[in-house]
């Protein structure tokens, strides 16, 4: 997914409610009281009890994360993670499928091995980029060298013929590796402003130095490999010790490896003061022709209007650094937990309850606005639809998105919901339409009321999201807990409504440019990898 969207959220015309334990204050007395807690509906007890009392949180983390592992689409760890969740559903009693919407092309990471063998010998702390290239199991030894600092795109022309034989580094080398808390933590102000200062500059060479190549900086590892390049390194720091993102290659024909920023380091400034080192790299990864993609869809039936749908939403897939754990395993086992709690206590809710858990998210919404096409009849007839998707945090936040009564009808939900769960969490009705970010904003596209649960950062943006470090033991389960109960106690309540809500959209208000804003238009998914 992309960062959270509640930081984007504005109070301009609009009240911001926070939801408090019910505490006021008697102005005459200046004392602070809290109003009785009313009496506890029967099933939301009901589900207290069971998700306290029986949680599987943490055996479904430990299946997810450290069994299957990172789910990449196109990927047997994603094919594996869509078997392992219909297994799982069908052993709690809840029907599922998995509902094919395109195609991806796949990819097995196999072994790899980086090291670097002169002026010294020393192991490289690195990894191979999805759906790169591979070495086809040969170590293939090469001199590292840097992208040279060049006049224009001539200049940069007559410097290819180089790269010939040779492994590129592509990426700015930082001057420090300690994040900015640890700077302002220990730092003198005089040195800080100085590093500050020093990475700017070099970020501002490190742009000039790209743009006078003439290429964009994704087309330039395709240009190398053309040129005779033998692999392509870069070092994309998330700036938290030990913490990498890593994305996908974009070279074609040979191996792309991100490198730790330290070793990244150490290469770079050997190579800059010519000491001319090498590496061997060999890699046994494989590439599978086209495989296809799927979302992994459950339904706890609905007795009364059985088709009459709340969604539970969240994402199945990940990048494939860590093991997908806070993006968005957290998502997924928290909402495939809220469907066996509900199980057990609301066996025959009103409404049919769906569970999507979707595929290739992380490469535009794919498998949700597939969806969303693909399923209209569902998509006419949404009550609502809660997603989690942004870390392992608590829910903190949670937007109308944009539907004039989601006051109403989110208000009576929540106030079901005992206040320990909702006592923090910021309400901004009736909020925006997201245009991006989650799984949501397919459905909020097509007019159906649906809601980002978004949790306290626990340093996701920084430390966790789309890094290598995202791993189980970064799961906060108290947090997740929390989430369960808070969701299913909403899921319930949205079920047993009267009727549908009314999904009525307010008037978004003028854009930059003075332009009237518009309702965020329903977007086609990228149903194959052709292109990305």
């Amino acid at each position: 997914m992309k960062l959270p969207e509640f930081t984007q959220f504005k109070v301009k015309h609009f009240a911001l409610i926070t939801l408090t334990a019910g505490l006021w204050m008697n102005t005459a007395h200046g004392q602070r009281f809290q109003r009785p807690e009313p009496k506890m509906d029967p099933m939301v007890e009901k589900i207290i009890a069971e998700a306290k009392g029986n949680s599987q949180l943490e055996n479904l983390a430990f299946e997810l994360l450290d069994v299957v592992g990172p789910r990449l689409v196109g990927t047997p760890g994603m094919t594996k993670a869509n078997e392992w969740a219909l297994k799982t559903f069908e052993k709690w009693g809840i029907p599922a499928k998995n509902q094919q919407f395109g195609e991806w092309h796949g990819w097995e990471r196999g072994i790899s091995h980086i090291d670097m063998t002169h002026p010294r010998t020393k192991s490289i702390a690195g990894t191979q980029l999805a759906w790169s290239p591979t070495t086809k199991g040969k170590a293939i030894e090469a001199e590292v060298i840097t992208l040279p600092e060049i006049k224009d795109s001539l200049a940069f022309r007559q410097w290819l013929p180089t790269v010939k034989g040779k492994y590129v580094m592509i990426s700015m080398p930082q001057p420090t590796g300690r994040p900015d808390a640890n700077w302002k933590e220990y730092a003198t102000p005089e040195s800080l402003a100085k590093m500050q200062s020093n990475r700017d500059s070099l970020n501002r060479a490190w742009a000039s130095r790209i743009r006078a190549t003439g290429l964009s900086p994704n087309s330039i590892p395709s240009v190398l490999e053309d040129a005779g390049a033998v692999g392509i390194l870069t070092s994309y720091w998330s700036m938290e010790f030990g913490a990498n993102k890593i994305f996908g290659a974009r070279s074609h024909k040979v191996p792309s490896l991100d490198i730790s920023l330290e070793d990244y380091g150490i290469l770079y400034r050997l190579a800059e003061k010519g000491y001319a080192p090498k590496i061997k790299v060999e890699t046994s990864s494989k590439h599978l022709g086209n495989v296809p993609s799927f979302n992994t869809i459950a339904e706890i039936k609905g007795s009364q209007f059985p088709n009459e749908y709340v969604i539970l939403s969240a994402h199945l897939d990940s990048w494939e650094g860590g093991s997908g754990a806070t993006d968005n395993g957290t998502g997924t086992i928290a909402m495939m937990e809220v469907a066996r709690v509900l199980k057990q206590v609301l066996p025959n809710p009103k409404r049919t309850i769906l569970i999507g858990l979707w595929g290739s998210e992380e490469q535009g919404l794919n498998g949700s606005r597939s969806f969303v096409l693909d399923n209209p009849e569902v998509i006419e007839k949404t009550q609502a639809v809660f997603n989690l998707d942004n870390g392992t945090g608590r829910v903190a936040n949670i937007s109308g998105s944009g539907f004039v009564h989601a006051y109403d009808f989110m208000g009576r939900w929540l106030s079901a919901v005992p206040r320990e769960y909702t006592k923090d969490i910021k309400t901004d009705f009736p909020g925006s339409p997201g245009s991006g970010g989650s799984d949501h904003v397919s459905f909020v596209a097509a007019g159906v009321p649906g809601f980002m649960l978004s949790s306290l950062s626990w340093d996701y943006g920084s430390a966790t999201w789309h890094t290598n470090l995202d791993t189980y033991d970064k799961l906060v389960f108290d947090d997740l807990l929390h989430n369960v109960i808070l969701t299913a106690v909403l899921t319930y309540k949205a079920s047993e409504e009267p009727q549908l809500v009314n999904r009525e959209k307010r008037l978004l208000p003028a854009g930059p440019d003075g332009n009237p804003g518009t309702w965020p238009a329903i977007r086609q998914p990228r149903r194959s990898g052709v292109g990305y």
